[in-house]
């Protein structure tokens, strides 16, 4: 396989890895959010104590999902990127639709 290919290759995969830890992860901030907002609403309608455990168990579960994905994230956006600088060496790959593609996701991951 040529280096070319093998660049373009790795830039689609790592390019959807990348794509699918962001969608993740702002899916499991969603999640905790709106677990938190149950939660207050719990307290100020005064639920019961078990029933407050288990929300409050809910909201850390979904805390350390998110953590957890911010750091596959990261590693993954590091990754690309490398493969994004390898790529810039290449003038054939400068309109390639995979190249445009993860330079567009290291842009969303920046934000």
């Amino acid at each position: 396989m040529s280096e070319i290919a093998a660049l373009k290759r790795q830039l689609k995969i790592k390019s959807g890895a990348a794509k699918r830890l962001l969608k993740e992860n702002g899916l499991y901030r969603k999640e905790t959010e709106d677990l938190q907002r149950k939660h207050d609403k719990m307290i100020a309608d005064g639920a019961e104590e078990w029933d407050l455990k288990n929300a409050k168990r809910l909201v850390e579960e979904s805390n350390k999902m998110v953590t957890d994905t911010s750091d596959r994230m990261g590693r993954a956006v590091g990754e690309l990127r490398d493969v994004v600088i390898k790529a810039r060496a290449e003038p054939s790959l400068a309109e390639d639709e995979d190249f445009v593609s993860a330079e567009a996701i290291l842009e969303e991951a920046a934000l």
